[in-house]
């Protein structure tokens, strides 16, 4: 059948099919084939979401999008003028230089997704929003999309607020993990602070371009709302930008899910959506009922005074932000300290440094980097001994090359030095002593190249299944770390 496809739509045609038939039935429902049809046309029909009704006892809150473009200097392909990269590639990245909805007015009521289910009352215990449908048993979703299925749900409010920025979000991530997670900040009588976490990502390119996928680090930002959601006192939605780099890129050159993909990370400044103020009621009324001007003699609107919040209970933000990080992350249940903390901290305890050195970010969607983190750094056997005999770390390797030519502090010049000394592409774990020097790394890619090896086959010893395991890759890493403490009693004696 898919010959025939084929060789009646061409290999572009079929893309383009491909990408619309979301079930891969070879048939294209008026559902999937909506969006060409809106284009086609240029008519957008009224949205099946839930709609902005204005409610006559409902409240309105105003939101204002912040947006600077990626600098397409932090991009790595910049570094040899995008030599090879078409220009019609990046025309989706280039030509999205402000949000598409620079202000948008939203029902309070809408902002219930984020309340906490009756058993996530507890303070910092996370819960889901949108639940992730990946793991490492389901793979990962199609790249050759260019259209996001339409939100069901608690995604309707996600998909409306991210389409302030860019009108082609997707609320579900190609990779795990996937979904938007939560959990209570602080408490009042009458008012939560729920802190969020979200991942999503964009589709800048539409056909006859080939699909452009921007996929932030990471959505994050807190909401203040009244416990029955009739009331929103604050709203904030950033990505993070302390990093140096903070966004993932991939782009296909091909008219197949198989075609080559170009991968980049960048810098993007700033990308957020916050609340003007408190909502207000939709429609105000007199003591008699009646509905009256929402503005003074003079034209002014009129002033609502709301009364002070006292929390009765609170954890701080960063605490919040961790349980967060731990829900979408499991692994990070071991704490990973910055680079020159890590080597402070494990010679204070005389311990090893067991560091991750990764091209892109952590939150990395690379393949070495997503096996790493679903099938390894979560089981119990790593992270039991990673607490026990390790202090943690993940570094960019744009940030350790910064801090190797600072001369200000020779010891974290030497540092950066010897772990870039080993470093491969994409991802390179590395054990060493606190004074710096490596005993023990492995490549990412060859790590999943001997665990997906028979036992038989594996030459090394070093690298040795165990079969105490079933899965290969717990045993091999619990083997790397057991080594590197093995190899360190030498140095350590001395």
């Amino acid at each position: 059948m898919w010959e025939l496809a084929l060789k009646s739509l061409g290999s572009e045609g079929l893309f383009l099919f491909s990408s619309l038939d979301t079930n891969n039935d070879l048939y294209l429902s008026p559902e999937e084939f909506k969006p060409i049809a809106e284009k086609l046309t240029g008519v957008t029909p009224v949205s099946d979401f839930e709609e902005d009704v204005p409610d006559p006892n409902g409240e309105t809150l105003s939101i204002v999008a912040k947006f600077q473009p990626l600098v397409m200097e932090t991009m790595t392909k910049s570094k040899d003028g995008f030599l090879g990269i078409s220009h019609v590639a990046l025309s989706g990245l280039r030509n999205w230089t402000a949000p598409v909805s620079p202000k948008s007015v939203m029902l309070a009521r809408q902002f219930k997704a984020f309340l906490p289910p009756k058993n996530k009352l507890d303070l910092g215990d996370p819960w889901w929003i949108i639940p992730s449908e990946l793991n490492i048993f389901t793979g990962y979703l199609s790249n050759n999309r260019f259209y996001p299925p339409p939100p069901k749900g608690k995604e309707i409010i996600i998909h409306r607020l991210l389409s302030m920025f860019h009108p082609r979000p997707f609320v579900k991530t190609r990779f795990a993990p996937q979904g938007s997670v939560a959990c209570i900040q602080a408490i009042s009588t009458y008012y939560y602070t729920i802190a969020f976490r979200i991942h999503a990502e964009f589709q800048l390119n539409e056909p006859p371009d080939f699909p452009f996928w921007f996929s932030p680090g990471q959505f994050t930002g807190y909401i203040v709302l009244s416990k029955d959601s009739s009331h929103v006192r604050e709203f904030k939605l950033f990505v993070p930008n302390k990093r140096s780099l903070n966004v993932d890129m991939e782009w296909l050159y091909g008219a197949s899910e198989g075609s080559n993909m170009e991968v980049d990370i960048g810098y993007l400044p700033q990308m957020e959506l916050e609340s003007t103020g408190p909502s207000v009621p939709s429609m105000i009324y007199d003591e008699n009922g009646n509905v009256i001007d929402s503005r003074d003699p003079s034209g002014e609107p009129i002033q609502f005074v709301f009364e002070e919040i006292t929390w009765q209970q609170e954890i701080s933000w960063e605490e919040a932000a961790q349980k967060l990080e731990v829900a979408m992350y499991p692994f990070k249940k071991v704490s990973y300290l910055p680079f020159t903390e890590a080597f402070e901290r494990a010679k204070a305890e005389k311990k090893l440094v067991h560091s991750i050195l990764l091209w892109g970010a952590l939150d990395d969607q690379s393949c070495s980097g997503r096996t790493l983190r679903e099938t390894v750094l979560e089981s119990s056997p790593i992270l039991a001994l990673l607490n026990e005999s390790f202090i943690s770390s993940w570094s960019l390797v744009k940030e350790l090359e910064e801090l190797q030519t600072n001369r200000e502090n020779e010891f974290y010049s030497k540092l950066a030095d010897l772990h870039l000394e080993k470093y491969n592409f994409p991802v390179e774990m590395i054990i060493c002593l606190p004074n710096g020097t490596v005993i023990h790394h492995i490549n990412a890619n060859y790590f999943l190249d001997i665990t997906s090896m028979k036992p038989e086959d594996v030459e090394s010893s070093i690298f040795s299944f165990s079969s105490n395991f079933d899965d290969p890759s717990t045993a091999t890493y619990l083997q790397f770390l057991k080594e590197g403490l093995q190899r360190a009693k030498a140095y350590l004696q001395n």
